[in-house]
């Protein structure tokens, strides 16, 4: 038979082992609602993000829902003051708003920036029209920038790299870009003299060179270099600004 001591040495060591258990027990208990607080702090955190995401995206449907009424607004305003110059200034009004004039030969000789004659009568004719809609009450808080852009083909006369002719036509489409937009900044009108501060803020010239060509077929393969050469005068509404930054902070 065992002595008394060694069934309470037995004794004393089930109890321990059943200590060690309550505490591996306990200690597990603890955890898991560790855990379980987590999730549901991790789950509060998802559902805020989701909430703030929807808000998100409910903001850029309503500033797009915005944008594309103000947009097709503007091209039907366009439509309606130059639809029936259009054809005579070889000019063109896309659905995104960009007025282009698309006959070279109309707008500088070759290689040079100074605008010919029948461009300024052209630009007499169209730009203090052209900002008397754009500065209007309806559009003139809803209009980031008013842009002129110079576009050349992807030729130069006598070039010997595609640096050089790269440059060139980068200079080349600069310098006509800025010459649009001083001779339409200085026309003695009204409308352009009331709204000189304002197009002060918003009116920019930026040269392209050949980065935009135009072409010939569906599939982008055939340059149509006379076409390349042309004017384009572009409207960015904030509207597409609002969606940027929204977009930026949801990264």
């Amino acid at each position: 038979m065992k002595s008394q001591d060694e069934w309470m040495s037995i004794s004393d060591m089930m109890s321990g082992l059943m200590l060690i258990f309550m505490f591996i027990a306990i200690s597990f208990m603890i955890q898991v609602e560790s855990d379980k607080e987590k999730l549901e702090k991790n789950n509060q955190k998802l559902e805020i993000l989701m909430k703030n995401a929807q808000k998100d995206k409910d903001r850029i449907k309503n500033i797009a829902i915005t944008y594309n009424k103000d947009k097709k607004e503007l091209n039907k305003d366009l439509h309606t003051e130059f639809f029936k110059d259009l054809e005579k200034w070889e000019a063109q009004i896309t659905d995104d708003n960009i007025i282009i004039f698309n006959s070279p030969t109309v707008l500088f000789e070759s290689g040079k920036s100074m605008i010919k004659k029948d461009f300024k009568d052209i630009l007499n004719d169209f730009f203090p029209r052209y900002i008397k809609i754009l500065y209007s009450l309806k559009y003139r808080e809803e209009i980031d920038e008013v842009r002129i852009e110079g576009h050349t083909s992807t030729n130069w006369k006598n070039s010997i790299s595609v640096e050089e002719i790269y440059l060139k036509n980068m200079q080349l489409s600069q310098d006509r870009a800025n010459q649009v937009l001083s001779y339409c900044y200085g026309l003695k009108n009204t409308i352009i003299n009331q709204s000189r501060k304002w197009l002060e803020l918003h009116f920019r010239a930026n040269g392209m060179a050949f980065a935009k060509l135009q072409y010939k077929d569906n599939n982008k393969t055939i340059v149509d270099e006379t076409k390349s050469r042309r004017v384009e005068f572009k409207v960015q509404m904030k509207t597409e600004e609002k969606i940027y930054k929204i977009l930026k902070a949801s990264e």
